[in-house]
């Protein structure tokens, strides 16, 4: 009971952290990409953009990153080994369109001739998980215990459904940016988690060289937006999304918040508490509940 109510207490510190207090009222604001927005229209602004572009979604992450987000996923994958030593129970957030879910399954099968490993995969868009569900359905895996949908925020699972010390691994792949609270999605994360689990983040992070990085703000900036308009008709999501990125914290800053949360981690350096891909252009993080 005690510890829950730290965890409480903490998490209560860390939004506040987190957000700003305006001068002009107590309302707490946060960032909806280079905007300061209050906090609760985050998640709606949040929620229309990815309306919009869930239909195009995959498309654009291949015409975007030339299909180097395939790879990274793979890595993220493969990096975890599902299944290796016994079926994993995982849950995989912000990961409507199943993409994280399906390389889990297949590598615990492929790998490991397991099949029982299952992963419930939560979004907080009825259309993200829509586009999943019919991705799934071209699977061996539809119609099976191996996966499951559900619609629920990261911030606040309920408890009722998605109980305290549960999985084995949790996994969310470019999307804890989107979130209005990270620290709340980390505290969720540690409370879902057995013991000795794992918490396992893919998101895109600061690229360290300033050749690299400024080349890379360039194409962000100028040819992202532009294929969005081409490709999906919406310049305005895609400006978004690459302005989300540059707001989001540091390696070192981000596995301090993980941290925070109550999981132990490697050293503050590329190769301990996260894996820098492509010069850091997007970053592995994990973490373990003590």
């Amino acid at each position: 009971m005690l510890a829950r109510a730290f965890r409480c207490a903490r998490r209560s510190v860390a939004r506040c952290n987190h957000t700003q207090a305006s001068p002009q009222s107590s309302a707490r604001t946060t960032s909806f990409g280079f905007k300061t927005v209050p906090e609760e229209d985050k998640e709606s602004l949040v929620k229309d953009v990815f309306d919009s572009v869930a239909s195009k979604y995959d498309l654009m992450n291949d015409a975007t990153s030339f299909g180097v987000h395939r790879l990274w996923k793979d890595t993220f994958v493969d990096s975890l080994k599902p299944g290796r030593k016994a079926p994993v129970r995982c849950i995989d957030v912000a990961g409507g369109t199943g993409d994280i879910a399906l390389r889990i399954l297949d590598h615990a099968r492929e790998k490991y001739a397991d099949r029982e490993t299952s992963v419930e995969i939560v979004d907080i868009n009825a259309q993200m998980l829509a586009e999943g569900q019919k991705r799934f359905k071209k699977t061996m895996y539809h119609y099976t215990p191996q996966v499951s949908f559900h619609e629920a925020n990261a911030q606040e699972l309920p408890p009722a459904q998605f109980k305290d010390n549960t999985y084995d691994l949790y996994t969310i792949a470019f999307g804890i940016r989107n979130c209005t609270s990270i620290p709340a999605v980390l505290e969720e994360a540690h409370r879902v988690l057995k013991p000795g689990a794992t918490f396992a983040c893919l998101e895109f992070s600061k690229v360290g060289n300033p050749l690299l990085s400024a080349l890379y703000d360039q194409y962000s900036f100028s040819m992202i937006p532009l294929l969005g308009t081409i490709l999906a008709g919406d310049r305005d999501s895609y400006q978004y999304l690459v302005e989300s990125i540059r707001k989001f914290p540091s390696q070192p800053e981000f596995a301090q918040m993980i941290r925070d949360a109550g999981f132990v981690t490697g050293g503050d350096h590329d190769g301990g508490a996260w894996t820098d891909l492509w010069g850091g252009i997007a970053s592995i993080h994990t973490g373990v509940k003590a």
